[in-house]
């Protein structure tokens, strides 16, 4: 009875911090984003956090875009030739780049670039004591460190996933046209009639929210963080960790809103 009664307990203190940690996390946000609409705005940090958000995480994004949609065009012909659907498969690269890999993969990549980054810069002035001479210089720690960062993943993402639709479809269209033998006018007129409106606009949305919870994890992380160089690696590794858990996480939930029949 003892065990049983220890196992219930530490799972109720599990759930407990759980939910502490969930509190807090959204407390945190709620006052960054509270901060966008009071003056003043540091357009200097926000186009910092913007530059090093979106266009120099480029690099990854495209190229992890092309190969994946290489990829699933070279997957999809093996199991589709055994039916003889092999005109499928452009409906199939789009539809998988523009709904879920286009997102989720430059999610996942801007996690562990980005993320990583802005945790280890803010817990850095965390335990250096940066953060408290922001305060003593009357300078608000949440609106120069937090608000700009946050906008700049809501902005940024779902640029880098415009990038990483086109060049995951064109990664497809080059597998298939060059060693898969389609024709290339047949392969953009399939991807043409397969795709819809809807399907890049969900694609957005979804990017633009694992913009923020990535910039989240990351600012919250580092904001929070303790114990000197210990605890500025403790940092960056839960930003990861969670900004990516997130990211998979909401994807379902999303992708459960927007296309539940």
């Amino acid at each position: 009875m003892n065990a049983v009664a220890d196992f219930i307990a530490a799972i109720g203190r599990a759930a407990l911090a759980l939910i502490r940690s969930a509190g807090a996390i959204a407390l945190f946000a709620l006052e960054g984003l509270s901060h966008a609409v009071r003056p003043p705005f540091y357009w200097r940090v926000f186009g910092t956090a913007l530059l090093d958000t979106g266009f120099l995480s480029l690099p990854v994004v495209a190229l992890t875009a092309l190969f994946s949609g290489g990829v699933i065009a070279l997957q999809s012909y093996t199991g589709f030739a055994q039916y003889h659907a092999q005109s499928a498969i452009a409906s199939i690269v789009v539809l998988s780049v523009t709904r879920e890999l286009g997102p989720v993969l430059a999610g996942l990549m801007v996690a562990g670039r980005v993320g990583a980054a802005m945790a280890a810069e803010i817990g850095t002035m965390r335990v250096t004591d940066q953060i408290d001479a922001l305060t003593t210089l009357r300078t608000s720690p949440m609106k120069y460190l937090v608000t700009p960062r946050l906008l700049a993943g809501i902005i940024a993402l779902p640029l880098l996933v415009v990038v990483a639709d086109i060049l995951g479809v064109a990664g497809g269209f080059t597998v298939a046209t060059a060693k898969l033998a389609f024709s290339p006018t047949a392969y953009i007129t399939a991807t043409m009639n397969a795709v819809k409106t809807s399907d890049v606009t969900v694609g957005l949305v979804k990017a633009a929210v694992f913009g923020f919870l990535i910039a989240l994890m990351g600012c919250y992380h580092g904001y929070t963080s303790r114990g000197g160089a210990e605890g500025v690696g403790s940092a960056t590794t839960s930003a990861v960790v969670s900004a990516s858990i997130l990211v998979l996480a909401f994807d379902y939930l999303l992708t459960d809103l927007f296309f539940a029949q």
